[in-house]
């Protein structure tokens, strides 16, 4: 009975993420199958409530509990994407939220595109089959383009708006804010409590360690750890000139 439920939820998980090599793994057993089919039974029914109010969306999407999408019109979603219990998207922003295939947002994420109706943010695009971390914090006033296949561990903060204070005389909230927008490319490994500051880019296949801050573009293929964080070794050596 297990090995035929097992083979019923692998090939719906092939189905929806189109991975025709996804097989669930043999220690599951049929009763916590059961449950894990009925709960993204009842996430599939959420995200098919909430259908006709995105701007454009695959088909099925997964809702959770408590979330909560502001400016639903300003957000597509991919087929197969998961957003989890208590994630906040706030889409205001001039491109709005864009989620590719198989996105995943756990619970607790908290992702806002404009902090003030006086200065729209730009927004925020995540590509095919990427995972944020539980607690992500994503400010996208600046502009934030997450590209595919990336892993975020837990507690990353992706700070993308910069406030100006060079002035003394004039009080730091007054001063405005400056922002260059933060890029994160394909094959990225960014580990837990990690901070990625503005104007950053992290280059294809990159590995940033947990709890670095991120003050400055990561090479690709680079692993960098610290405070600033700083290239330690790499997964391939880069050639004369790059």
């Amino acid at each position: 009975m297990s090995q035929m439920f097992r083979g019923l939820i692998s090939f719906l998980i092939r189905l929806v993420k189109n991975d025709p090599s996804y097989i669930v793994d043999a220690n599951l057993d049929s009763r916590s199958i059961l449950l894990v089919l009925a709960e993204k039974a009842i996430m599939a029914l959420r995200g098919a409530a909430i259908y006709p109010f995105l701007h454009a969306t695959g088909f099925p999407i997964f809702i959770g509990r408590s979330v909560r999408l502001k400016h639903k019109h300003r957000i597509t979603a991919g087929r197969g994407c998961v957003i989890g219990d208590n994630v906040t998207i706030d889409a205001l922003s001039t491109r709005g939220v864009k989620l590719g295939r198989n996105v995943s947002i756990p619970e607790n994420t908290f992702i806002r595109c404009t902090g003030i109706l006086g200065d729209l943010g730009v927004g925020l695009e995540i590509g095919d089959n990427t995972g944020l971390g539980h607690f992500n914090f994503i400010n996208a006033q600046g502009g934030v383009k997450i590209g595919s296949n990336v892993i975020i561990g837990p507690s990353v903060h992706v700070l993308s708006e910069n406030h100006n204070f060079e002035d003394s005389s004039i009080l730091i909230k007054n001063q405005g804010v400056n922002r260059r927008g933060i890029v994160i490319e394909d094959d990225v490994w960014i580990g837990a409590s990690v901070c990625i500051l503005d104007g950053v880019t992290v280059g294809q296949g990159a590995v940033i360690a947990a709890g670095a801050v991120v003050n400055r573009d990561v090479p690709k293929y680079a692993v960098v750890a610290g405070c600033p964080a700083k290239v330690i070794k790499w997964r391939i050596t880069p050639t004369s000139g790059e």
